[in-house]
């Protein structure tokens, strides 16, 4: 093959095998980009400043009351209840942002200038994943803020530590399903979509808001098996007091079950895509 051939022809992975410190520089160098696009479009953080304030204020005061009655108090009793179940929540919501941008910057044709360049393509999606567990961090910030304004006691720090460790894992194994849809599908409606029909059952068919007790037979089969029951039960245990073992390694399991499903298949896509 001559020179002149060999110069035109495209670089594929084929071509450049890169190390594990090119992975990480190319990562760290989009994680910057992707800041410097949050920095450039602050609006993009509304959801992850105002849901948490939203979410809290509205079980708070328009359920916490009757629900707070079901578990032998009133609505400080409930407070202790829904605030580590909001974190479980917001590990799910905010894991549908990565797929719906992910899906937009398809759109724009940024996602093709990143597949032509000879950088490893995992590290575009672990890059995602990265920045929006960072505004995954944020929104606990201001969650935990409203939370303690409302009457929310903090028994255990290490355990809030661990609640928000365990919902990173949880919501990092979610975010590849939402990578995977970002690429399969057209645009970012539908990938909000698609989220908004996975997300709404599972969430209001767990343990998140109320107590599973009152629900019917076959709905509480459902919340039994639900990842987010677990996580919530968990982080409850965590931050508040209870059981924790039995709930947190079934977070953990179900974490490290859909990413090693997920991830793989996402960056099959993403390589694949034409």
């Amino acid at each position: 093959m001559s020179a002149t051939t060999a110069a035109a022809r495209p670089v594929t992975d084929v071509d450049v095998r890169i190390p594990l410190r090119g992975h990480l520089r190319h990562t760290g160098a989009l994680i910057r980009r992707n800041l410097l696009w949050i920095r450039q479009d602050p609006e993009s953080m509304f959801d992850a400043l105002f849901m948490p304030i939203v979410f809290t204020l509205l079980f708070v005061y328009v359920f916490g009351g009757s629900i707070g009655q079901a578990l032998g108090g009133g609505q400080e009793r409930y407070v202790q209840y829904v605030i580590p179940g909001m974190l479980a929540m917001m590990s799910m919501t905010l894991a549908q942002g990565v797929g719906t941008g992910f899906s937009q910057d398809f759109n724009s044709g940024v996602m093709d200038r990143f597949r032509s360049l000879p950088i490893g393509r995992g590290s575009v999606l672990f890059a995602k994943i990265a920045v929006e567990l960072a505004r995954m961090l944020f929104a606990t910030v201001i969650l935990m803020i409203v939370a303690v304004l409302v009457g929310f006691h903090i028994h255990h720090w290490a355990g809030l530590i661990a609640t928000v460790g365990l919902s990173a894992l949880f919501a990092s194994s979610i975010m590849w399903v939402f990578l995977t849809l970002g690429v399969m599908l057209k645009n970012a409606q539908s990938v909000q979509g698609v989220g908004f029909l996975v997300l709404f059952p599972l969430q209001f068919g767990s343990s998140i808001f109320a107590p599973t007790k009152s629900m019917p037979g076959w709905l509480r089969h459902f919340t039994d098996y639900n990842p987010l029951s677990a996580l919530a039960d968990a982080a409850r245990g965590l931050m508040v007091g209870g059981p924790v073992a039995h709930d947190l390694w079934v977070t953990v399991g179900w974490s490290v079950a859909i990413t090693a499903v997920m991830a793989p298949i996402a960056i099959h896509k993403f390589r694949t895509k034409t």
